[in-house]
């Protein structure tokens, strides 16, 4: 399996990348730029970060400022604020970014690769589900120049992971629907195996910045019951799932809310939260 496919399948439902299968991720604008189509669904249904990994992040900022790249709806920003931070976001996609000030986050519109920092620095920066989408040489970079000696870069993601029975039945409704997909063939793989790549390409990124301490890798888990609507009210949020050809939508729900009823109707979703954090050593 390619590297793309790799990095979107947490081994529940992949996101369908619309662009070749060769294109490097931060480069999948298409996708990267697919979640706005319904934000309110997006905001509703996506889960929160666990308790634990905000004061992770909060403990280890040398201050409060924090910076959210990719903020989307302002989903964990919320949770930072809750937690005494003063959050800035920022996001490509206009649509996720009036939604998060409409529900009182500060946020700007740009890639963070080309966004203005205006001379401004900050204590963390943070990424939730979502450094992936920034270039990671050039992200790291800049993350650099936008920190504050000591300053903490801090993306994290989140990788699902259903029973194991359940998740086999998901990926074949996605091998039945979707044949032509990078995720139609073979069987699924572990969540945080399939997400290793990401980390990696993080890790890298900052190792090549030649500013940043070591990463480390700092792991969060925790449990969710879903009931089959539930489940069903997210779905269409993963990447490129917005964009499919009439129909195909309905059909990829039909078979997944089928295979959630013979699950007797409902499941228990297990997430891994994986940050990866390095400090800022210039001075």
């Amino acid at each position: 399996m390619d590297e793309w496919a790799r990095a979107h399948y947490g081994g529940h439902m992949p996101t369908v990348p619309p662009e070749s299968a060769h294109t490097p991720i931060h480069q999948a604008r298409q996708t990267a730029e697919s979640f706005g189509s319904d934000p309110e669904r997006y905001d509703r249904t996506r889960p929160r970060y666990p308790d634990d990994l905000v004061a992770r992040i909060v403990g280890a900022s040398p201050g409060p400022e924090i910076l959210d790249v990719g903020c989307g709806t302002g989903i964990a920003a919320r949770q930072f604020q809750a937690a005494g931070c003063q959050v800035l976001g920022v996001d490509p996609d206009a649509r996720m970014a009036d939604f998060a000030r409409q529900r009182g986050l500060d946020a700007e519109v740009a890639t963070f690769e080309t966004w203005n920092d205006a001379g401004r620095q900050v204590d963390a920066i943070v990424a939730g589900m979502a450094w992936h989408w920034v270039d990671p040489i050039a992200g790291a970079g800049k993350a650099a120049r936008v920190l504050r000696p000591g300053g903490l870069l801090a993306p994290f993601w989140y990788v699902f992971e259903p029973p194991t029975e359940l998740g086999q039945a998901f990926t074949q409704v996605y091998q039945r629907v979707l044949p032509n997909s990078p995720f139609s063939g073979g069987p699924p793989m572990p969540g945080l195996a399939r997400y290793s790549v990401i980390f990696d390409k993080a890790t890298d990124g900052m190792r090549q910045a030649g500013v940043f301490s070591e990463a480390e890798q700092w792991r969060f888990d925790w449990e969710r019951p879903y009931t089959k609507d539930e489940w069903l009210d997210m779905v269409p949020t993963a990447g490129g799932h917005s964009q499919l050809p009439d129909g195909q939508l309905d059909e990829l729900l039909a078979g997944i809310g089928a295979a959630v009823d013979k699950a007797g109707g409902g499941f228990t979703m297990h997430y891994t939260a994986i940050v990866v954090a390095a400090r800022a050593r210039h001075t």
